[in-house]
Parts: structure tokens; sequence; C-alpha cells
């Protein structure tokens, strides 16, 4: 009696003992598979196309500010381009090799072959891409090539026509502003971003014709690639005032900083410094908060407002979704059109009232 009642006792001390091993196997096993696949810290790296482009700063804080709020889900890496497509391509290549579960890239030379050496370079490797300011012509050529990258691009010909328009209701409501030698042209100088950048390009040759179809007669002065500099675009306007002087109705910029800094060549011969009589026309597209002091004390004529912090946000989002394996714009309101992101922002001029 006393074997049978041992066995018993043994027998359901193992029993017990199975359940608890394998329940405590299968619990360790189900917290390993959601530590890995859900609570992982996504490790992004973001190559910026230069830490002194003053609208890249500004989405550079606001990823930041993104990152104190999810420091459980993601942490953002930045990478300095410093406008050198040859050092960005370097940083990619030592990178790719890490582990890195996103790219967030603005390219410092968006033309296609070298977008389309990114994306070839990060596709070996399988990982999500998200690239900035990809010409549409360029993205709907490349978007086929890997089924990770997703295009968030600028409305170019949406901000070029509102940029346009700034000067067309100048024209129209007090020609004698712009208009200074009453010859019915707008003389301009053109400040553009870079001469093989597509998006530049795109906002120089839309901005025109959008004046040109209201019907301004208009005549370029000169076209300075001045590399999105704020520093570059100071010089060139100041030697062109030596050249052109009053000439110069209007300068139109490709973004805030070399408008910025037309300004800045201005007030070294007494314009734009508050005096009406002596103001030539100045707009850009970004709205930085110094473009909007400037316009807000009628030294500058206006600005094309870009949402940073929704651009940050966005990425954010369509970032997280790439990681996560599902469609770029899951849980959004945006549109997926070719690869290209198309978003429901609205772009605004900025004026003073």
């Amino acid at each position: 009696m006393k074997t049978f009642k041992k066995l018993i006792s043994f027998l359901l001390f193992t029993i017990v003992t199975t359940i608890l091993t394998t329940n405590f196997i299968n619990n360790v096993y189900a917290t390993s598979i959601l530590n890995n696949d859900y609570r992982k810290i996504a490790n992004i790296a973001i190559l910026l196309r230069s830490f002194d482009d003053p609208f890249e700063i500004q989405l550079k804080e606001n990823l930041e500010d993104i990152q104190l709020k999810n420091k459980d889900k993601m942490t953002f890496t930045f990478y300095d381009g410093k406008n050198n497509s040859a050092l960005q391509t370097e940083t990619l290549s030592s990178l790719v090799n890490h582990n890195i579960d996103l790219f967030i890239i603005i390219p410092a030379n968006p033309s296609e072959d070298l977008v389309k050496d990114i994306i070839i370079g990060i596709k070996q490797k399988n990982i999500p891409l998200i690239l900035i300011g990809i010409s549409p012509q360029i993205v709907s050529s490349v978007y086929k090539d890997y089924n990770k990258v997703a295009f968030f691009s600028e409305n170019t010909g949406e901000i070029s026509s509102i940029q346009g328009e700034i000067l067309i209701n100048l024209w129209n409501t007090n020609r004698s502003i712009l208009d200074k030698n009453n010859d019915n042209i707008m003389q301009y100088v053109l400040l553009q971003g870079k001469s093989n950048n597509p998006v530049a390009i795109e906002r120089t040759n839309n901005v025109i014709t959008t004046i040109n179809n209201s019907g301004i007669k208009t005549e370029q002065l000169a076209l300075v690639n001045a590399d999105w500099s704020q520093d570059i675009a100071k010089t060139s306007i100041e030697n062109l005032f030596l050249r052109y002087g009053t000439r110069i109705e209007a300068i139109i910029s490709n973004n805030d900083a070399m408008a910025i800094g037309a300004i800045e060549a201005l007030q070294k011969y007494g314009y734009n410094k508050g005096d009406k009589t002596k103001n030539i026309a100045v707009v850009g597209i970004d709205g930085l908060p110094e473009a909007k002091d400037l316009i807000n004390k009628g030294l500058m004529t206006g600005t094309v407002i870009q949402d940073v912090n929704f651009l940050a946000n966005a990425l954010y989002t369509i970032g997280m979704n790439l990681i996560n394996k599902l469609s770029p714009i899951e849980n959004t309101n945006f549109k997926l059109l070719e690869g290209e992101i198309i978003t429901p922002q609205l772009y605004q001029e900025y004026i003073k009232k």
C-alpha cells in the first residue's frame, strides 16, 4: 500500500512539474517573441542634406521632439551630408552594414542616377527607405525598383504657383512698388538652389510660368545657383546690385535662406530697411521664423509656408508602418500614387497683413 501511495505521489509530482515547466518555457518564448517583434526599439538613420540648412534644422528639431515622446518605440540618429553627395554616399555605404531598421534620406543631389544608386545599395540589405525631395518624374521612373521605398515629395507646382501669386497680386494691386521704371515688365533676379537639382529647377520654371501666364511680362536679369545658402546668396546679390542696381525689381528665391541672404545684401546698400521708396520685392519658400519676422516688418515681401511639424509627424508614421511591414499609408488619410506619398497638406502664402 505504501509503495502504491509513493508511486501515485511520484506521478503527480512529475505531472505538475511537467506542466509548470512547459508553461514557463511557453511564457519565456512568448515574451521573447513579444520583445523581438513588437517591443524592439527601432533604429532609424536620417541622412540630411546639410545641417546648415535652416529648414532641415527645423525638421531635425521636430523629429527630436517626436523621439522624446516615443523612446520606447524608436531612436533617430542624424547624419550631416554637408551638401556633398560623395560624403552622403560614403556614410550610407557604412551604415547599411549596421543594425539599421529604416533610412530617411534627403539627398544632396537628387538626380535620377544617384537616387537609383541609393535604392540599389539599401535594397541589397532589404531595409525600408523613405526618400524626400525627389522630383515626381524621377519617382515615376524608379519606384518599381524596390517595394520597400516610399517617396515624400513636395507639390512643387502648388508651391511655385503660390510664390508667383504673391508677386502677381502685388503687381496688380500696387504696380508702382514693383514696376519702378514703368516699362510694364517685371525685371527679376532668380536665386536657384542648385543647377542640377530637379526640385530647384521645377521651382524656378514653375514660378516664372505662373507669373507669365497671368499676363505679366518678365525679364530675367540673372539666375544664380546659390546652393540653397544664405551666405552665397548674400555675396551674389551684393555683386549683382553693383551691376544692375535699381533695375532689379524683384528677387525670387527657391528658399527662405537665400531670400534672407538677399535682404542682407540689399540692406548693405540702404535698401529693404523700412523706407518704402528704397525697397526691392523679395519672395522665398519655407516659412522660416526669420523670414516671417522680416515680412512682418515690411522688409521682405512674402514666403510660402511648409508645415515642418506636419512633415516630421508624417515621416514618423510612414516610417513606423514600413518597419512593421505595413503599407506606408496604413492608418492615415494619405494616398499612395506610384510610390509617392500624397498628403492633404496645404501650402499657404505668408505676407504682411
